[in-house]
């Protein structure tokens, strides 16, 4: 949402019966064996419009509106059929008996009790569901102001690469995994993907590339081509077109990740995120800092961008690390017969392990400083976010 919605009016617009049964008019008897006489009808979208006087009462249904004449709602069940009375306008005319006493305001849902008029009900930074476009209908909302999605480009650096559909015409060859994985992790997101496809490790077409997405895009994602070597050109081309407001990261997987601003030319900068080129890097980065990142500049206010879960676990197996980098190890998280939760890392955790990173359902996060871990300790662990969308 890009602006508060306040309420035109309000919810309920009257009083409403919350039961079936009978609308009774004020100052009536209202205790056990009181008779009371009905005198009409009242049905949701047809109410009564008729005088109801003191001892008379009204047939009322579920969403009805009560006659401002009436004050209390019994249930039909707690009635008993006393006589008829006759009939008026082809509407039959007879007495009921109060099974057991009631009380004044029963059953009614009160005018405004839910909505006030001018009340606030959806903030600017509300991420729209279901839930909420049903509320925007019973307040005859046919349309609302949004922002505009964002635009994020996409693209991936180096030689090796081949696109999916491709065929590997050399051993050197690899196929470009990051961007479908980039495009899944990001699918949850208001925006709009632009694919820029892969770059060759060349200056120039890295400077075309670049210079193509910050004309057409908001933000910009690449992977690869951000490290030292002789063949990265991203970090070069980014310094020429606008800053790098940040370089290299103390953590593992991940740690040579780039984020800087695009603004030659431009009269509101592009952000951009640099991503390593291995597929386990470019996961952790994109859950640590840019899907964070995306959902501030989508809009959404803080309680509505997805929680990262954390929880903590018992280690059931020992945990090498090395103090210097938060480590984002893989592992697998489940209960045991009492309910706690255990987490157990896989032996080895290269950062090209690709098949590992499918089969772990969790990542355990260890602190800078941390060293070796032992089995029976407690560690912190964040689930997959896609295992619970």
């Amino acid at each position: 949402m890009a602006e508060d919605i306040v309420s035109p009016f309000a919810i309920p617009r009257q009083n409403l019966s919350a039961m079936d049964g009978y609308a009774i008019a004020k100052d009536s008897l209202l205790s056990a064996d009181s008779t009371i006489d009905i005198v009409g009808e009242s049905q949701a979208g047809s109410p009564y419009s008729g005088d109801i006087s003191a001892g008379q009462g009204v047939r009322i249904f579920t969403g009805a509106v009560v006659p401002d004449s009436c004050d209390t709602v019994i249930m039909q069940e707690n009635t008993n059929f006393a006589a008829i009375k006759g009939s008026i306008d082809k509407s039959q005319l007879y007495t009921i008996t109060l099974s057991q006493d009631a009380k004044h305001d029963d059953n009614i849902r009160k005018q405004g009790e839910e909505i006030e008029v001018g009340e606030a009900v959806l903030l600017k930074g509300k991420r729209l569901n279901p839930a909420d476009i049903s509320l925007l209908a019973n307040l005859g909302f046919g349309q609302v102001t949004v922002y505009q999605p964002l635009t994020v480009g996409v693209l991936a650096t180096g030689d090796e690469l081949v696109a999916i559909g491709n065929e590997l015409t050399s051993l050197a060859q690899i196929y470009n995994s990051n961007t479908p994985t980039l495009k899944s992790l990001l699918s949850d997101l208001p925006i709009t993907i632009r694919d820029y496809g892969i770059i060759a490790d060349d200056l120039d077409k890295t400077t075309t590339a670049v210079t193509q997405a910050m004309q057409e895009c908001d933000v910009l994602i690449s992977t690869a081509g951000v490290s030292v070597g002789d063949y990265d050109f991203l970090t070069t081309v980014i310094g020429q077109l606008g800053q790098i407001n940040h370089y290299k990261v103390a953590m593992k997987p991940g740690k040579p990740f780039v984020f800087g601003e695009l603004t030659k030319d431009l009269a509101k900068p592009v952000l951009y995120f640099g991503l390593p080129g291995n597929p386990l890097s470019t996961i952790v980065g994109s859950l640590q800092f840019v899907i964070p990142a995306l959902w501030q500049m989508a809009g959404a206010a803080p309680q509505e961008r997805p929680m990262q879960l954390s929880l903590t676990a018992t280690l059931k197996n020992d945990v090498k690390k090395s103090a210097g980098r938060m480590d984002f190890q893989r592992g697998i998280l489940s209960q045991n017969e009492l309910g706690d939760f255990q987490v157990e890392s896989f032996t080895k955790q290269q950062s090209h392990r690709i098949k590992q990173l499918s089969h772990a359902n969790c990542f355990i996060v260890l602190a800078q400083d941390s060293g070796n871990v032992a089995a029976g300790e407690t560690v912190k662990v964040q689930p997959f976010p896609w295992l619970h969308r």
